[in-house]
């Protein structure tokens, strides 16, 4: 893939910038992790690496058993920790990383060497996009995606592909944050987090998503909200990691104003 065709701030902040090394994570995940279960009096960093675990985990539990007879792939895979989580702990017949970032890559592979020589035929990374999955038609039972939909530029191309990749009864899982729809919500997202401001991040609204999925062929399409997971124990974490005007700070009250809200999304391949 061209590198010039990544968006200039995902090329940094997942390139020179490797987001994986920033006070807001640990351990080398980058997500904003689900919180439950975890005590919140003094969250340690492997607290934190719990969290982004569990997260992986409240996805990859959508897939009916017998996994071992499933074939994945995760959409924007980052270091490919999650995807090695996903075939040790749920033991998926093969789980394939995709990632835009050719960093990342290099990472995944470097980062999960011993799994990958241990299960040369069963776990892989490679390039690709959102948009053009490097998959054939009707070849997978399940894509999943964990919070890198929010940087895709948009998500109707995603529904698209993971339709086509995914044999009929495949589920496509995918949790991320999704903004409240409205013209003045961006511009509200924008002044509070500098993440929409510059472009990294894009204030998909959920229900377009959903529509997106209708369309290109997916039915029982579900949402559910799980903020009340992730928000008030990311912030809590970022109260003793980050200083206390950082805009990270920001994602709480953007969810208890009703700007954002964290969505988990399954949807079966018609």
């Amino acid at each position: 893939m061209d590198h010039n065709h990544i968006p200039p701030t995902v090329r940094r902040t997942y390139g020179t910038d490797d987001l994986s090394k920033a006070a807001s994570f640990a351990g080398g995940f980058i997500n904003f992790g689900d919180w439950h279960g975890i005590d919140l009096t003094a969250p340690s960093p492997d607290d934190r690496v719990h969290s982004q675990e569990q997260l992986y985990r409240r996805v990859l539990r959508a897939y009916p058993e017998p996994r071992e007879q499933l074939r994945l792939a995760e959409v924007g895979c980052g270091r490919g920790l999650g995807a090695a989580l996903a075939l040790r702990e749920f033991r998926f017949a093969a789980v394939t990383g995709v990632d835009i970032h050719p960093d990342q890559i290099e990472r995944a592979r470097a980062v999960n060497a011993r799994a990958l020589a241990t299960y040369p035929d069963r776990l892989g990374y490679t390039i690709g996009s959102a948009g053009q999955l490097p998959f054939a038609d009707a070849s997978l039972d399940g894509v999943y995606s964990v919070e890198a939909a929010q940087h895709f530029r948009e998500l109707t191309s995603f529904a698209r592909e993971s339709a086509r990749v995914l044999r009929p009864g495949g589920r496509l899982v995918v949790t991320t944050f999704f903004a409240t729809p409205g013209a003045e919500i961006t511009e509200r997202l924008k002044i509070l987090l500098a993440s929409f401001a510059d472009g990294l991040d894009i204030a998909h609204p959920l229900d377009g998503f959903t529509t997106d999925l209708g369309t290109a062929g997916f039915a029982e399409v579900t949402t559910e909200s799980i903020g009340p997971d992730v928000w008030p124990g990311l912030d809590r974490y970022l109260t003793d990691a980050v200083p206390a005007d950082h805009w990270t700070r920001n994602f709480l009250p953007a969810w208890r104003h009703g700007l954002l809200d964290y969505h988990l999304v399954t949807a079966v391949r018609a």
